[in-house]
């Protein structure tokens, strides 16, 4: 990616890293329809293997979203936690704390039931922190989306200390 402005704010520990994946509940979904910019917020699943994100997403079975996918499976995304605005004496010291993770990467419509199913655990899993199981009827009525993440960063902003 291009780079963070403010590096030292920059998250490079995977844990933390996790941390912002398990707390964040929505990602905003950057897609390109033709000339125009299409954002979506979602909630996704994730995996993190060999050091690989994977993003999984799911929703309807048809609509505009998966269209653009087809035409252009480039993606873009960016979620955020732990919220906390904050004062200061003049107008341009106040702010918001947070911390954020955003990245690139290729979106690929998952046909596979089992792959599906799998995914769809994975979203579970990071939206509530528990596990659930799938039967084939349940995810035949659903679209799955692998985001493979070719790129990302995280960021800490703290609240500053008075």
């Amino acid at each position: 990616m291009n780079g963070m402005t403010r590096r030292e704010k920059q998250v490079f520990d995977i844990n933390e890293i996790i941390k912002i994946l398990d707390k964040s509940k929505v990602l905003h979904l950057g897609l390109v329809d033709g000339d125009e910019p299409y954002v979506v917020p979602m909630n996704y699943g994730y995996t993190i293997e060999n050091e690989k994100l994977t993003l999984w997403l799911h929703g309807a079975t048809q609509g505009r979203k998966l269209d653009v996918m087809r035409a252009n499976p480039k993606v873009f995304f960016s979620m955020e936690c732990d919220l906390q605005p904050f004062e200061g004496d003049v107008a341009c010291r106040y702010g918001v704390g947070y911390s954020s993770l955003m990245g690139k990467g290729i979106a690929e419509i998952v046909e596979d039931v089992e792959v599906k199913k799998n995914a769809l655990t994975f979203l579970m899993k990071t939206q509530t922190g528990k596990d659930f199981e799938f039967n084939d009827k349940l995810v035949s009525v659903v679209s799955v989306i692998k985001i493979d993440v070719t790129e990302y960063t995280a960021k800490y902003r703290p609240v500053p200390v008075k």
